[in-house]
This record gives structure tokens, C-alpha cells and sequence, in this order.
């Protein structure tokens, strides 16, 4: 019965006090649209930061001189079942000349020496596979097969991108959390706002005996709904903004899509459930004990 009363009443209150609902839920749609696009920035910089990696770490297995198409493609068959390698490509001795004369032009043959355009299989390792550590054991673990001449990767390019990518997560760590709690302040100053204009009816429910908890409970529910419509609302404006970002930027959501917005949604509805629940938990345990009965 009691929660029956709760649910009723919550549903009152949230349609009773219209410029109240209105103000507390558009303060927790802005709220969650801002932590919203700081989740989607954070998923897509993750995600550039593994491809940037992946390319960057990119090794390069160089065969010696004796070996022919068919050892190059045997080699380029057993390094792309070699665990955390993605994708592989073998590049022939005819395939190196070109790839030279195409990036020195007409003035490549004044460098040009065929025993140094020796074939060679590139591999690119996955994303999780993608730093120095691991790098250096492929590098180790390829350089001991036989025919492999060297094998290469721009380790201090990939030192610098690295340290960028992590002093960019810092940053970007400290504007989340800073995001995260101006949300939290906008939310429980609306709410508390909303309910001191109901302080009186607090104050009435006390003098006939209804306990703490009963008080709060139709507040609670109101909270929670109006935290689900906000969530709604939220997650309405983030996909339309993502997929407007989609059409500038054709690089973002290409590993992510409907996936994305499905699991954004879920993230909002349970944030905008919590956020209205230890809002209004919070602004009316205060005003519950600022009540003065006498």
C-alpha cells in the first residue's frame, strides 16, 4: 500500500508542479547531454588513439636477398597466424621498386639500388598489441626466423605518440571528472529549489505523523522519473549531434555504430535515473530535517 502511495503520488507531484518538473528535468537533460559528449569524445579518441598505434607500430619483416615469391608469400602465410597480428602484406622485389619510384619520382634513380629493395612482408599488429613492450617481443620473435634479414618499426615515433596520447587522457581525465561534478551541483540545486517550494507540505505530512522515509519516497519517484525523461531527451540530442559529427568526420563510428547509440542510451537512462534519485534523496533528507514542527 505504502509504495502503491509512493508511485501515486511521485506521478502527481511530477505532473502537479509543472515549472518545477520542467526546470529540474531541462537541468538534468543539459547535465547528461554534457557528460554524454564526454563519453562519445572519450570512445572516439580511444579509438583513434588504437588506430594512430596500430600504424604507427606497424613492423616491417625484410627477407634477404636469396629469397624468392614463394618463400615471401610461405613467410607472409605464417605471419599472419602469429598471435596479435591483424592483417599482413607481402611486397615483392618488383612491388619495392615501384613503391620507390613512386615516392622519389624522376629523381629516385639517382638512389636507386636494387640490393637494397629487398622483399619484405609488413605487418600490422592488433590494437591491443600496439606498444613498445610487445612490439619488441614480435621484434625479437621475428628477427629469429630464417630468411629475415631485419625487421623494423618507428619505435620513437611511437614514443611520441604514446606519450601525447596519455597526456591527452589526463586532460582529458580531470575535464571529465570537472564535467562530471558541475553536473551534479546543477542537478541538486534545481531539485532542491523544486522542493523548498513544497517545504510547507513537508512540514504538514511531519505533524500528522508520516515517518522520514515515507515523506521521501513520492520524491524519490518523481526524481527518478524526471531523471528518465531528462535521459530521453539527452540521448535524443547526443545521437542527432553523433551523427551529424559523422557526416563531417567519416572516421568516427566506423567500429562503433547502432552499438554505440544503444549502449549511449542505456548510460544515459541509468545516470538520469541515478542522478534524479540521490538528487532529490539528498535536497530532501536536508529540508526532512530542517522542518521545525513547533
Amino acid at each position: 500500500m505504502s509504495l502503491t502511495y509512493s508511485i501515486k503520488e511521485g506521478l502527481a507531484g511530477f505532473s502537479r508542479a509543472k515549472f518545477a518538473s520542467i526546470a529540474t528535468t531541462g537541468s538534468m537533460a543539459v547535465a547528461l547531454v554534457l557528460i554524454g559528449i564526454f563519453i562519445l569524445m572519450t570512445y572516439e579518441a580511444r579509438s583513434v588513439s588504437d588506430w594512430l598505434r596500430q600504424r604507427v607500430g606497424e613492423l616491417e619483416l625484410f627477407l634477404d636477398e636469396s629469397a624468392d615469391d614463394q618463400l615471401g608469400n610461405a613467410i607472409y602465410n605464417r605471419a599472419l597466424v602469429t598471435p596479435g597480428i591483424e592483417s599482413a602484406e607481402y611486397v615483392s622485389k618488383a612491388e619495392a621498386v615501384q613503391i620507390f619510384k613512386r615516392e622519389f619520382g624522376e629523381d629516385g634513380d639517382v638512389f636507386y639500388d636494387e640490393p637494397f629493395l629487398p622483399a619484405s612482408v609488413k605487418v600490422r599488429v592488433t590494437p591491443q598489441y600496439a606498444n613498445k613492450d610487445s612490439l619488441a617481443s614480435l621484434t625479437s620473435y621475428f628477427s629469429a626466423w630464417n630468411r629475415i634479414s631485419d625487421v623494423v618499426y618507428n619505435e620513437s615515433l611511437l614514443d611520441k605518440v604514446m606519450r601525447n596520447m596519455q597526456a591527452l587522457q589526463r586532460i582529458g581525465g580531470w575535464l571529465g571528472l570537472l564535467v562530471v561534478i558541475a553536473s551534479i551541483f546543477l542537478v541538486a540545486n534545481t531539485i532542491r529549489l523544486s522542493i523548498f517550494g513544497r517545504r510547507l507540505l513537508i512540514r504538514t505530512m511531519k505533524l500528522v505523523g508520516a515517518t522520514d522515509s515515507f515523506i521521501r519516497r513520492p520524491f524519490l519517484v518523481e526524481g527518478i522519473m524526471q531523471g528518465l525523461v531528462a535521459s530521453i531527451l539527452a540521448s535524443t540530442v547526443l545521437i542527432i549531434l553523433y551523427s551529424l559529427l559523422r557526416g563531417f568526420v567519416p572516421q568516427f563510428g566506423t567500429t562503433s555504430g547502432i552499438d554505440l547509440a544503444a549502449l549511449l542510451v542505456i548510460i544515459m537512462l541509468v545516470l538520469g535515473a541515478f542522478l534524479g534519485w540521490s538528487g532529490s534523496f539528498f535536497a530532501v533528507r536536508r529540508f526532512i530535517k530542517d522542518v521545525y514542527l513547533h
